[in-house]
């Protein structure tokens, strides 16, 4: 009886340690990169104010910026006046207004791709009944 009793408590030891060590969710995350000089800081600094520097460029932001009151000039300043961490944010902020679009784009896409399916089906043969 306490043969038995002992291999189901091993058992029963056994299977808990297993459920609760080798089943654990594992912790992982990503890191944050970090230069190892001031030289590469600078550099960093130098693109992302450049980054920045071709966002101003687009005509909707100029215009946009003068609606606000600023001048060429006072944005200028106003940029060599931030740090690090502001800089870093702009740049991030520019990079979704270079990549924006007035969708044109997307409708001739559309466009082009409805007038390339009636040519092949006038190739096949084939009626088009819009109704």
């Amino acid at each position: 009886m306490l043969k038995n009793f002992r291999n189901s408590m091993l058992v029963l030891c056994i299977a808990a340690y297993l459920v609760v060590f080798w089943t654990s969710p594992a912790m992982a995350g990503l890191m944050g990169s970090r230069l190892s000089d001031e030289s590469g800081l600078s550099r960093t600094r130098q693109m992302e104010i450049h980054k920045i520097q071709r966002a101003l460029e687009n005509q909707i932001v100029t215009d946009k910026l003068q609606a606000y009151g600023l001048k060429p000039f006072e944005i200028k300043d106003k940029i060599s006046q931030m740090n690090d961490h502001q800089i870093h944010l702009l740049a991030q902020a520019s990079d979704s207004v270079l990549a924006g679009g007035d969708g044109i784009g997307f409708i001739v896409g559309v466009l082009l791709i409805v007038f390339l399916v009636i040519v092949i089906l006038r190739l096949l043969n084939k009626e088009i009944i819009v109704r």
